[in-house]
């Protein structure tokens, strides 16, 4: 009988978890800690086969408690959990001994899951023991094979004939994590060259995030293709894909293979980061996966800054003529400010120009041929004529009151009593579980009649324009208040914390706490 213990500060997590073992045969919970101190302590009272762990929890985090307990006992496993995908606690779990990571919430069939590869886990460890003995004594790769389902996929790599692919033994999972994350003595080095019959003495890091789980069109799928022209060892950490490749080619060259491969392989819909190391020897190899982590999350930034950009144009068009005018003022100066801040004067003020049409075409239709009315100015024209800081400020404020005293005088012609009820009803109810059909009764009209006015006048969905201003609100909170993220989660109407993190970031391009600028996060 396997005795696991249980560390959570949410108490349903916690009663699930042990409801879950009482209906297994092989495991049983060894007891229950709320914060890091009550789990290091009962960690050496009961001495557990397996612990899971919530990284987020009161006191000494996860992590640290991990850290704290793994040298007393290197036979216990861990599972740790939080509601972040996060790369970097990936790493750094992998050298405590951490058996498994998993992003809340856990759900009832990957709890199973990962008891089931918990029961074959000794065997493997024995195994990988076993084969890091004739390669070094086992002195070269720690952790003697704990880190084996942390990405809970397979990896690719050729076949020593040099065709083909093949699934990836622990081994090779093993010696791709520690190369990725430190540098390797030379003895060892040679004697994984000879183990795994490396072709070359270099060889360089590749780190993909697509955004996209289907492991057909996924890493898996571009490391068999990779692997007919270069020695490719692929592994999965996250949601992040890595790859490395075994050889001389160098950095451009192997990107443009990758590019074409890439395009082959993943679908034009799927997000698609990577970055490239350049080419290293083998003890130094972890250099080129530090240079590929870094040119990824430099794209990722960038795509980070376009989506909230976008967003912010977006709740723009969506309130001005509608929304209280200093709230929407603010709104647009926050919009020309972030751009101002990231590009130069010249490149800053052609970036405003699209951005002072489409207000124009919502104000007059004009550019859209909905009607003859001219718009007010010519705003590339005038914008490109201002020659600093000051005089665009000036210019910009004028410009802007001027469209949205249009753009009320004609929404409020326009946009039917039902909707203008609706959308102050949102505002003024958005942090509670309301719905198109609570909003519908406010207005006193059908769900399907006020879906039809939300899609026709502000060209959006209920849904839509509730999630915008949820997360909208959600941001203020994170900058302005001391609040926490569950907290904040809660304020703007989501009781799921996780849920509220991953919709978070799928519209801003960045994570609660990432916005905060805090290294880690959790619920």
């Amino acid at each position: 009988m396997y005795r696991v213990l249980l560390v959570e500060d949410e108490e349903p997590v916690l009663d699930s978890y042990e409801f879950m073992l009482k209906s297994t045969e092989d495991f049983s919970s060894a007891g229950k800690a709320r914060t890091g101190y009550e789990a290091i302590r009962m960690i050496y009272e009961l001495e557990p086969d397996l612990v899971f762990m919530d990284i987020n929890i009161p006191g000494v985090d996860g992590l640290a408690v991990i850290a704290e307990v793994h040298d007393k006992f290197p036979a216990m496993d861990f599972v740790i959990s939080t509601a972040y995908e996060r790369f970097d606690l990936a790493l750094k779990a992998i050298p405590l001994g951490v058996f498994a990571y998993l992003v809340k919430p856990v759900t009832k069939k990957t709890f199973f899951e990962t008891l089931a590869k918990f029961r074959g886990h000794y065997a493997a460890r024995l195994r990988n023991a076993a084969i890091l003995s004739a390669a070094g004594n086992g002195a070269a790769v720690p952790g003697d094979g704990a880190d084996e389902y942390i990405s809970g996929h397979g990896g690719y790599a050729p076949a020593h004939s040099g065709v083909g692919a093949r699934s990836m033994p622990p081994a090779e999972r093993q010696f791709l994590r520690k190369i990725i994350r430190e540098a390797v003595t030379e003895e060892a080095w040679e004697a994984y060259r000879r183990n795994f019959n490396l072709p070359s003495d270099r060889g360089l890091i590749c780190v993909l995030e697509t955004g996209y789980e289907d492991a057909e069109i996924g890493g898996a799928a571009i490391a068999e293709k990779l692997s007919f022209r270069y020695f490719c060892i692929h592994d999965t950490l996250l949601s992040r894909d890595i790859f490395f490749i075994s050889g001389d080619s160098g950095r451009d060259a192997f990107e443009k293979q990758f590019v074409k491969i890439l395009g082959e392989t993943a679908p034009a819909q799927a997000l698609r980061h990577y970055g490239i190391g350049g080419l290293f020897r083998g003890p130094e190899l972890y250099r080129s996966a530090a240079e590929a982590q870094s040119r990824l999350e430099e794209k990722q930034s960038r795509t980070g800054v376009m989506l909230r950009r976008r967003r912010l144009l977006v709740q723009l068009r969506q309130k001005i003529g509608i929304a209280v005018p200093e709230e929407v003022k603010k709104l647009f100066t926050r919009l020309w400010g972030e751009v101002f801040a990231g590009d130069d004067f010249t490149a800053a003020k052609a970036k405003m120009i699209p951005v002072f049409m489409f207000l124009i075409d919502d104000c007059t239709g004009f550019y859209r041929g909905r009607s003859e009315e001219l718009p007010p100015f010519d705003a590339a024209e005038e914008i490109m004529g201002l020659g600093t800081m000051a005089e665009w400020e000036a210019w910009a404020s004028a410009a802007f009151d001027t469209l949205q005293r249009r753009i009320s005088l004609r929404r409020s012609a326009n946009l039917p009593l039902p909707l203008i009820r609706a959308v102050e009803y949102v505002h003024e109810h958005y942090a509670e579980g309301i719905q198109l059909g609570s909003a519908a009764s406010a207005a006193q009209v059908s769900p399907a009649y006020l879906s039809r006015l939300f899609t026709e006048h502000l060209k959006t969905t209920f849904i839509d324009y509730l999630t915008e201003l949820r997360i909208e609100n959600a941001g203020r909170l994170l900058r302005e208040s001391r609040l926490n993220i569950k907290e904040i989660s809660r304020a703007v109407g989501y009781q799921d914390p996780n849920y509220f993190s991953r919709l978070f970031r799928k519209i801003t391009g960045s994570a609660p706490h990432e916005l905060r600028g805090e290294p880690s996060g959790g619920a």
